[in-house]
C-alpha cells in the first residue's frame, strides 16, 4: 500500500514541484492584481490548492497519453506507467479524482468561475495530446497554465476585464519560451520517435525566438503596469526578471541539454520576480 501510493506521488511529479511553481505564479499575478492586493482568503485557497491539484491531473493525463512513447525517452522512461508500476486505469482513475476535487472546490465560487473552470478542463485534459497534432503544444500549455488568470479575476470582482487578457497573454509567452526550453532536452528522442515541439519547429532559430518571445512576454508585463499605474516595485521585479532571461539565454547558447534544464527550472524564479513586484507595488498603495 505504502508503494503504491509513492507510485501515485511520483506520477502526479510532487516530487518535482517547479510545474506547480510555474502554474502558481501566474495565478498569484492574477489574484493579486484582480483584488488590489488584497485577494480575498477563500477564493486564495481554492486557486492555491486548485493549482496543486490541476498541476497534479496534468501530470498523470500527461503520462496516460505518452505511456507507448515515454519508454523511448531518456528522460521519462522510469516514469511508473511508463515502467508499469501503475497501470493506465489506475491512472485515469486518479485522473477522474484529482479533477473531481478541484471542481468541487470551484463550486464554492461564483457562475462565472464555474463556467470557465469547463474550459480550463478541457485545456488540460487535451494539452498531453497536442504534440501528436501540431508543432505549438508549448503554445496550447501557456493557454492552460494561463487560464487560471481568467478565472482569479472572476472569482475575485465577478467580472473578466481587459488586464485579465493581458496578463493571459504575457503568460502564454511565458510559458512558451520557458517549455522550448524544456522541449530542447527532449529534442534529438522527439525528432526520432515523431512528436512535435516548438524546439523542433524553430530549429536553428530556437534562441533567437525564444529572445523575441521573451522580448514580447516583458513589452505586455511593462503595459500591464502602465495600464494599472503600478508603483516602482514592480518595474523592478521586472527589471530582475529581465535579468534572470538573460541569464538563461546565456544557458541555452550551447543547447546542452542539462543546461537548458537549468534554464527552465529558472524561471521560476522569473514568476517570484514579477509576483513580488505587483505585491510590493501594492504593499506601497495601501
Amino acid at each position: 500500500m505504502i508503494d503504491r501510493i509513492h507510485q501515485y506521488f511520483l506520477l502526479m511529479r510532487l516530487n518535482r514541484p517547479i510545474g506547480i511553481y510555474l502554474l502558481l505564479w501566474p495565478t498569484l499575478w492574477a489574484l493579486w492584481i484582480a483584488a488590489e492586493g488584497v485577494p480575498d482568503g477563500w477564493v486564495a485557497t481554492v486557486f492555491i490548492l486548485g493549482v496543486v491539484l490541476m498541476r497534479s491531473a496534468g501530470c498523470v493525463i500527461n503520462d496516460y497519453a505518452d505511456r507507448k512513447i515515454d519508454p523511448f525517452v531518456q528522460r521519462t522512461k522510469d516514469r511508473p506507467l511508463a515502467a508499469g508500476k501503475v497501470s493506465a486505469r489506475e491512472a485515469l482513475v486518479l485522473f477522474v479524482v484529482l479533477s473531481l476535487t478541484a471542481f468541487a472546490l470551484v463550486l464554492t465560487l461564483n457562475w462565472l468561475t464555474i463556467a470557465l473552470s469547463a474550459v480550463g478542463a478541457f485545456l488540460a485534459a487535451t494539452y498531453p495530446f497536442m504534440k501528436r497534432h501540431t508543432y505549438l503544444p508549448q503554445v496550447y500549455l501557456g493557454l492552460a497554465f494561463g487560464w487560471a488568470v481568467p478565472m482569479a479575476f472572476a472569482a475575485q470582482t465577478g467580472t473578466v476585464p481587459v488586464v485579465a487578457w493581458l496578463l493571459l497573454i504575457a503568460t502564454v509567452l511565458w510559458a512558451t519560451a520557458y517549455d522550448t526550453m524544456y522541449a530542447m532536452v527532449d529534442r534529438p528522442d522527439d525528432i526520432e520517435i515523431g512528436v512535435k515541439s516548438t524546439a523542433i519547429l524553430f530549429g536553428d532559430a530556437d534562441r533567437l525566438i525564444i529572445g523575441i518571445i521573451q522580448g514580447l512576454f516583458v513589452l505586455v508585463l511593462l503595459l500591464i503596469g502602465s495600464q494599472l499605474a503600478l508603483a516602482w516595485p514592480y518595474y523592478a521585479g521586472v527589471a530582475v526578471a529581465v535579468l534572470l532571461m538573460v541569464y538563461q539565454q546565456g544557458l541555452i547558447k550551447e543547447r546542452d541539454g542539462m543546461k537548458c534544464f537549468q534554464a527552465f527550472l529558472n524561471n521560476h524564479w522569473v514568476g517570484l520576480a514579477v509576483f513580488a513586484g505587483i505585491a510590493g507595488s501594492y504593499f506601497l498603495g495601501a
